[in-house]
């Protein structure tokens, strides 16, 4: 029985060492979700008006060496940029966005990837090695940009891609990432970069007619690639939001577990304790009643 109780006892720090843990982690993944959120509800407005605007240019513009990137071309060759997080204890966060990825390529590129022509380019080290592990065809090169997140360490990748892009190496590139909604919510997606969306016409819609200054081609030219890079840095912001988020709402709830089994561990203990206490009493009186016999 005192064997018993000392294991019990051991299990009640154990347990409430790991609630001060995750007490502990839940503050910090508090306070860097403030400043994550505030960034990306700054930049998302500015971000889906460029890409609104950037769409409907492709949309109405005719074709030319300018709309490279804008392109239509049989889908052979397929780039994915899976946007994960560098560390765990997330909940289901990284695992979702792994399993979004496989899914795209399994019903979307199925084809592609049967001939090998699928590629990923992994930003956060969990997506690389959950899908390194499971045989597919990763990339390293931008998977520690959340050790150092800028906005020219995201524009290198977008750049990246933009030019494998024209130089023909990937016909189609998408980015699987998960859209910030609030601490407790969020959507993953995929959505296509390359070539740049149209915007599908509505019949009876008027066109968008925009006015150019100084040479349209010239802007173009100079604004296709800046608002690319704005739109992968607005899915890394978004997805480093996400990951906070589910980490905060991940260790409320294992912090929120361990009170259960405490509560669970201490009514075993006086349990334990009482069953001692009850077993030593009868002893006792057993053997003052042997004597007196």
């Amino acid at each position: 029985m005192p064997g018993q109780l000392k294991e019990v006892r051991n299990r009640i720090k154990s347990v409430q060492s790991t609630q001060q843990i995750t007490k502990a982690m839940k503050m910090v993944s508090a306070a860097k979700l403030r400043r994550a959120q505030d960034a990306i509800i700054q930049m998302r407005p500015y971000a889906n008006k460029l890409q609104e605007m950037l769409s409907n240019i492709v949309s109405n513009a005719e074709g030319g060496g300018t709309l490279k990137l804008a392109e239509e071309r049989p889908v052979e060759k397929v780039l994915l940029i899976v946007i994960t997080s560098d560390r765990g204890l997330a909940g289901g966060y990284n695992a979702n966005i792994v399993k979004l990825a496989k899914e795209t390529i399994a019903t979307k590129y199925s084809a592609q990837a049967a001939k090998g022509n699928v590629a990923i380019w992994n930003i956060g080290k969990k997506g690389f090695e959950s899908l390194t592990r499971g045989g597919y065809k990763t990339n390293e090169t931008y998977k520690d940009i959340f050790l150092n997140l800028t906005f020219a360490n995201v524009q290198n990748a977008a750049q990246a891609a933009m030019k494998a892009f024209e130089n023909k190496e990937f016909d189609a590139v998408e980015i699987v990432y998960s859209q910030f909604k609030n601490a407790a919510s969020m959507v993953f997606v995929s959505e296509p970069f390359l070539p740049i969306p149209k915007v599908a016409k509505k019949p009876g819609a008027k066109k968008a007619d925009f006015i150019f200054e100084p040479d349209k081609d010239q802007l173009i030219a100079e604004l296709m690639p800046k608002i690319l890079n704005t739109q992968l840095y607005k899915a890394v912001l978004d997805a480093n939001a996400s990951e906070h988020g589910a980490r905060m709402t991940a260790m409320d709830k294992a912090t929120d577990n361990a009170g259960e089994i405490l509560k669970q561990l201490k009514v075993s203990y006086n349990r334990a304790r009482q069953a001692a206490i009850t077993t030593e009493l009868t002893e006792i009186v057993s053997g003052a009643a042997a004597l007196q016999g």
